[in-house]
């Protein structure tokens, strides 16, 4: 198997790390610290093309593949894990549903601004009672004339306080089954009836802008129903099956992020008269971060390789997310370690990415959901491919 990347891959993947060392980086602890979200990176990103890598050209995106984005999503969040989950929830929860199963007046409406990052999107699926039950959720839209009225209340909104868009997952015919009964709808933000609450204090991720959405008889169009009545659940999960690769190429992001610095500091850092990189304790922590990386690397593009190549992904994006998601948490932990006491400050990026990485095991599917749905992938098909 070729494992090398294509010219333009390369080319993709410099670009994106030239732009987060030299613009993302040097903001990360600061943004952090004040719980900011970096309006204008992201204007730059879209600026990039990286809001929008894998919608159409004639949509405004970039075209690119899936390999490209996971790539990018690396770089991204190698310098801040907040940026890498705004641009994932944007292009894979967002413009990847639109693109998907929009109709062309939806593509021609959304995609364009929100690929530019002129408008922000957020995915709205939890609820306070519904997390990874996701066909339990509550949130009713009853059809009235040519519009939607919609009720309800959304959790853990990635992006939701800055998003002019919202997918939104709800109940639109209670007679049908858990699954058979959602549909899912565009709404945006200056909808009347639409209440965004206050920003969630989050151990992790604090430059990212999670909130409650609350929706207290909001009309919406009825040509904002994205797909058909009735289709919420598929539309969900496939958005859910594409995005976990991406979140898994944040994890290695912040994994690889952590090997650098822990890599940095056992060569500088002395104890007992030589560098602390020299015992035998420490190396054995750095060599298996970097086996544990590289492993999960190679999962995630294998993942994203085999949405590009037209087969079956939805197993190999739940083992990359994963695998590359512990990957990151025992990486986080093995740098604070290795750092020591001066880890556990806020004076070396390590507590940070410790913070950071733990939410990688929760959102877009924990990971007793990905296990699930690698034992279904396994119990009803080959072991194999």
């Amino acid at each position: 198997m070729d494992f090398r990347l294509s010219d333009e891959q390369e080319l993709i993947r410099r670009t994106v790390r030239d732009f987060a060392e030299t613009h993302i980086a040097p903001i990360a602890a600061a943004i952090d610290e004040q719980e900011r979200f970096p309006v204008e990176t992201v204007r730059q990103l879209g600026e990039l093309g990286l809001m929008g890598m894998n919608v159409p050209p004639e949509y405004g995106g970039g075209g690119t593949d899936f390999v490209s984005h996971a790539l990018a999503m690396e770089e991204i969040s190698r310098a801040c894990a907040a940026h890498g989950v705004i641009v994932s929830v944007n292009n894979s929860l967002v413009c990847w549903p639109i693109a998907e199963y929009g109709s062309e007046e939806q593509k021609r409406k959304y995609l364009p601004e929100l690929a530019a990052a002129k408008k922000i999107g957020a995915f709205s699926l939890s609820e306070p009672g519904s997390g990874s039950d996701s066909a339990g959720l509550q949130t009713v839209a009853v059809a009235d004339g040519d519009s939607y009225v919609l009720n309800g209340t959304k959790a853990w909104v990635s992006n939701g306080g800055q998003a002019q868009v919202y997918v939104v997952f709800c109940r639109t015919d209670k007679s049908s089954s858990k699954h058979r009964g959602l549909s899912c709808l565009l709404v945006e933000r200056d909808t009347p009836g639409i209440t965004v609450g206050a920003k969630e204090k989050t151990m992790g991720i604090r430059a990212s802008s999670t909130v409650q959405l609350s929706f207290t008889d909001a009309r919406v169009p009825r040509a904002n129903l994205l797909g058909h009545e009735g289709q919420g659940f598929e539309i969900a999960m496939k958005t859910l099956d594409g995005g976990r690769f991406g979140i898994a190429a944040q994890a290695v992001g912040i994994a690889q992020a952590c090997l650098d610095e822990a890599l940095r500091y056992a060569q500088e850092r002395q104890a007992f008269d030589r560098p602390i990189g020299s015992f035998q304790g420490v190396r054995f922590m750095l060599a298996d971060m970097a086996t544990n990386i590289q492993a999960a690397r190679w999962l995630t593009l294998h993942a994203a390789f085999c949405r590009d190549t037209k087969q079956p992904y939805a197993k190999w994006g739940s083992m990359a997310k994963l695998f590359a998601s512990r990957t990151a948490v025992e990486c986080a932990d093995h740098n604070v370690q290795i750092h020591g006491g001066v880890g556990y400050t806020r004076d070396f990026p390590a507590e940070r990415h410790y913070r950071d990485a733990k939410i990688l095991e929760i959102y877009e599917g924990t990971s007793q959901i990905q296990r699930v749905v690698i034992a279904e992938q396994l119990l009803g098909g080959s072991t194999r491919g």
